[in-house]
């Protein structure tokens, strides 16, 4: 099952950068950094962790990588990152949602449309929280090669 996932979350991601258009030398990259941050979601979720949390930390993960990775290629960190959080993406709950809306039953739609929201926020926070230590990092580094 891990395996599935594993392709499929590579797929996805990959087959997002070349819709995205991302450089061909940086696709593998693409679907790698969107297999690990799903994968860290699928195992916590797995393990019993909500999955707003479950998808901040898949998110932190793939925003991690991502930097590492545009570093390393030298592309901007929007190319891998926007394919990386793709896997992580609430598409499904987003159907639903506006599915149950349509069949005027607001009850479940508004709970739904709730949790689709709280998704999307705990991708922005990972990006964010990814890009703030990203920067914590470079600037310790950089005190540090200043004083010596």
């Amino acid at each position: 099952m891990l395996f599935t996932q594993m392709v499929t979350s590579f797929i996805a991601a990959a087959g997002f950068g070349v819709i995205f258009n991302a450089p061909r030398r940086v696709i593998i990259q693409c679907g790698a950094v969107g297999m690990a941050g799903w994968i860290l979601y699928y195992l916590l979720s797995d393990g019993g962790m909500d999955v707003v949390p479950a998808t901040l930390f898949g998110a932190m993960l793939a925003g991690i990588l991502s930097q590492i990775c545009a570093k390393l290629f030298k592309v901007p960190v929007i190319t891998i990152s926007v394919s990386g959080i793709i896997p992580l993406v609430p598409g499904g709950a987003s159907y639903d949602a506006m599915r149950h809306f349509v069949e005027n039953d607001y009850h479940m739609a508004v709970q739904l449309s709730a949790k689709v929201m709280l998704l999307a926020g705990a991708i922005g926070m990972g990006l964010m929280f990814s890009e703030v230590a990203n920067q914590t990092i470079k600037k310790i580094h950089a005190a540090r090669s200043r004083s010596t």
